[in-house]
């Protein structure tokens, strides 16, 4: 009796581990880590690529922020800002030439930025 009450158990604790897993954000996800000359600048860099972003034809996923101030020791905090650009489609990523108007902000930022990081990451994933 207290064996078939325990697999019983363990059949609905491991059934509900089952299930579908959440989709996938974007086909390309473009992470880029930015050091800015001086952080006070990252609020201000932060809302120019939400506003560049925001209606961009192509991109189906952005986000951006900063590091959490209570990350773990391992998680770098290096980067004043980070953000992921997902794109659904490889032509969208690889758009040529670039809208002038997409450039303004890259100009503008330039000059403050230290050094930034892209990463590309292509996930085929359904």
């Amino acid at each position: 009796m207290c064996i078939a009450l325990l697999t019983s158990l363990l059949m609905l604790l491991t059934g509900g581990c089952q299930g579908t897993q959440p989709p996938r954000p974007s086909l390309i996800s473009h992470v880029v880590f930015i050091q800015l000359h001086d952080s006070a600048d990252t609020h201000a860099a932060l809302s120019d690529c939400n506003a560049l972003l925001a209606d961009r034809e192509g991109i189906d996923a952005f986000a951006g922020g900063r590091p959490m101030e209570n990350k773990p020791d391992m998680v770098s905090g290096e980067h004043d800002v980070r953000r992921v650009i997902g794109f659904a489609l490889p032509k969208d990523r690889n758009a040529s030439p670039p809208d002038p108007i997409d450039l303004q902000p890259l100009e503008k930022w330039k000059p403050r930025v230290a050094h930034m990081r892209p990463f590309d990451i292509v996930d085929p994933t359904p």
